[in-house]
């Protein structure tokens, strides 16, 4: 969701700097425009970030004594998301 967010903000600040030409008194449009393609690629940076953080894997391994025959039991999980949990 934040790439998309990135994406939309960065298109409507280039719309705001490149594309209209109306002069407002009271504010810089195009100013205003450069501002939302900045904030934009900085969200576009952070969800990519964000996204390649997710995909480490975890592993986690336990030893326990079987309390019936006195054998010890050792269960290993590994998980790593899949290419649908992306």
């Amino acid at each position: 969701m934040s790439i998309g967010l990135g994406i939309v903000l960065f298109a409507i600040g280039a719309i705001l700097a490149f594309a209209l030409n109306v002069a407002v008194d009271w504010i810089n449009l195009a100013m205003v425009g450069y501002i939302l393609m900045a904030a934009g690629a900085v969200v576009i940076i952070i969800g990519i970030v964000l996204m390649a953080r997710r995909r480490t894997a975890s592993s986690t391994s336990s030893t326990t004594v079987d309390p019936a025959t006195g054998n010890k039991v050792t269960r290993t999980e590994q998980s790593a998301p899949g290419p649908d949990e992306v």
